[in-house]
């Protein structure tokens, strides 16, 4: 019922055994790591691994890395996984459930704690160019409004919502609907791909915020804290900016302005 990809890039192993400790359901047919760093040693860890398939690739970018699992998944759903993202395996039963039962919903994404126990706004608005630059280089207060907007955090977030976008570190998606648009723009390398995949999902279906279930995802923030990555960042937000529009985006008013209750069946 349920496959799962996780891209990985000179990650920790330990890491990856809490990662698969909680994909320990029934439900999950199929698991492949793909290895954007080629690494001999994961390689052997995977061989390890009953039922991890393993794909070596030379850094494609983190949508096109996904896109060779989620394009010929033969399961009704499939998870966009980090390797850093850790849950209840029995969560997944819910999850499923979830999507079997509202068949509307093409994407799914829980409530998420980052490892500290605070809070991660996964599901959010979608930006504005002048939304990343204030959150990249103004004081905080200046940008305290706009940043709760960004993150909704003017909504129920114990609440089921209709969402505009969802951050790409634990994605559940209806593998049908995914590959009805081709999977993940991967024009991308890295970071707008989830903004994007979600935006064109929510064209026809619900992008849901599901906060009865939760994960924990033990994140840090690349792009603040190293250079290189910043400037991959940057120079991705304005491929993305030039495809959807950098003033002219109606379609950004309206989802922004369209963030509503979902009743689930």
């Amino acid at each position: 019922m349920i496959s799962v990809s996780i891209v990985t890039y000179h990650s920790d192993t330990s890491e990856l055994d809490a990662c698969l400790a909680s994909l320990g359901n029934p439900l999950v047919k199929k698991i492949t790591i793909v290895d954007n760093g080629q690494e001999e040693r994961l390689r052997k860890y995977c061989l390890g691994k009953p039922g991890v398939d393993y794909i070596s690739l030379p850094n494609p970018g983190f949508g096109a890395a996904h896109n060779r699992a989620l394009l010929s998944s033969d399961q009704p759903y499939h998870i966009i996984l980090n390797s850093d993202v850790r849950f209840n395996p029995d969560i997944l039963t819910k999850l499923a459930d979830c999507m079997q039962r509202n068949p509307d919903v093409a994407q799914l994404q829980p409530k998420i704690y980052k490892a500290d126990g605070s809070l991660q706004y996964g599901s959010r608005r979608l930006p504005s160019p002048w939304m990343l630059i204030g959150r990249r280089f103004l004081p905080e207060w200046i940008m305290k409004y706009s940043n709760r907007r960004y993150l909704l955090m003017d909504k129920d977030l114990d609440s089921p919502l209709n969402v505009p976008y969802q951050v790409g570190c634990f994605m559940m998606i209806r593998t049908a609907a995914a590959k009805a648009i081709g999977g993940f723009d991967e024009r991308f390398f890295m970071y707008p791909e989830d903004i994007d995949l979600s935006r064109r999902l929510r064209q026809d279906h619900i992008v849901l915020y599901y906060p009865a279930v939760s994960i924990i995802h033990a994140h840090a923030a690349a792009s603040y804290r190293n250079l290189r990555m910043l400037r991959i960042h940057a120079d991705n937000m304005i491929r993305y900016f030039r495809k959807w529009g950098v003033w002219s985006d109606r379609q950004r008013r309206q989802f922004n302005g369209d963030v509503n209750s979902v009743t689930l069946l």
